[in-house]
C-alpha cells in the first residue's frame, strides 16, 4: 500500500489488488476485520501517472472537467507527475465512478478507491 497524497490514508495501486473470489465464495466487505466499513464511507477518484499524456493536457482536463482553478489543477497534475497519483475527487461511489469514466474518456488512467 502507498500512503494517500495527503498522507491521511493508504491508497492501493491498481496492480497490487488481489482478484475477487468467484462462484459461491462471496465476501461481505463489512466482515473484514481490518477495515471499518459503512454505506456512508466516502470514495475517491484517483488519477495515475502515465507515459502518454502531457502535463499541460492533464491540467487542461482537470480545469475543464472538474472546474479547478489553474493553480489547483497544476498542483494536482504535479502530484500525479511526481508522486504517481492524485486524489481528484471524494464522494459517493456512483459519483466517483462517473468521474473515473470521464477520466478514461479523456485518455487518463483513473480508479475508484474507498477513502
Amino acid at each position: 500500500m502507498v500512503p494517500d497524497v495527503a498522507g491521511s490514508s493508504p491508497v492501493i495501486h491498481p496492480s497490487t489488488v488481489e482478484p475477487r473470489p468467484s462462484g459461491d465464495e462471496t465476501v461481505d466487505p463489512r466482515s473484514s476485520g481490518d477495515e471499518q466499513w459503512s454505506p456512508d464511507t466516502p470514495w475517491t477518484t484517483v488519477v495515475w501517472n502515465d507515459p502518454v499524456n502531457l502535463m499541460s493536457y492533464v491540467t487542461y482536463v482537470f480545469r475543464t472537467y472538474f472546474g479547478f482553478p489553474r493553480a489547483e489543477a497544476e498542483r494536482l497534475m504535479l502530484l500525479v507527475h511526481h508522486e504517481g497519483r492524485a486524489v481528484v475527487a471524494t464522494g459517493p461511489r456512483e459519483e466517483m465512478e462517473r468521474h473515473t469514466e470521464a477520466m478514461h474518456e479523456f485518455g487518463l488512467w483513473a480508479t475508484v478507491v474507498r477513502a
